[in-house]
């Protein structure tokens, strides 16, 4: 059992693509209850199964397994709950911690995300300049509810 604690921010301007190769990833979910979910992924030519119980805003009990891309593919395309997300990721690098950044596709296009994943909730890390706004509280942010309520369909301020 793993236990993740991770934080989500906005992304500003494009100084970050050049830090990082882009990975396509497709996911879906067998079951999008935010406390409790459980996802198919394909990550470039990778997947996995994740199950996930929600602990509070930042921590989540993680469990994740790798599994045959075929049986991945074959999940998403009959199995999952549907639409499913597409999104690039590039890993980054920046002191002792690796960013993700998240640019999504489709319904949630314009929409880029930072994660980064802590030790502890309290632990200090450097923030890049393109890193924005600190999202790990709004609901909005998580891949589960951008299936539901797109980043388009959104009123914009």
């Amino acid at each position: 059992m793993g236990l993740e604690i991770e934080r989500k921010f906005l992304v500003q301007g494009d100084g970050w693509k050049s830090l990082g190769t882009p990975v396509l990833f497709h996911q879906g979910y067998l079951n999008r209850n935010p406390e409790r979910s459980v996802r198919v992924r394909i990550e470039g030519d990778m997947a996995k199964l994740n199950i996930k119980a929600q602990r509070g805003t930042l921590r989540r009990i993680e469990y994740e397994y790798t599994i045959p891309v075929k049986d991945a593919s074959f999940l998403l395309e009959h199995v999952c709950e549907q639409p499913t997300l597409s999104k690039h990721r590039t890993k980054i690098t920046i002191g002792d911690c690796c960013w993700e950044v998240d640019e999504f596709h489709g319904t949630n296009k314009g929409l880029v995300i930072a994660e980064i994943e802590l030790e502890t909730e309290e632990q200090s890390f450097e923030k890049p300049d393109w890193i924005g706004e600190d999202v790990s509280d709004d609901p909005r942010y998580l891949n589960i509810n951008l299936i539901q309520n797109p980043f388009q369909n959104w009123k914009q301020d």
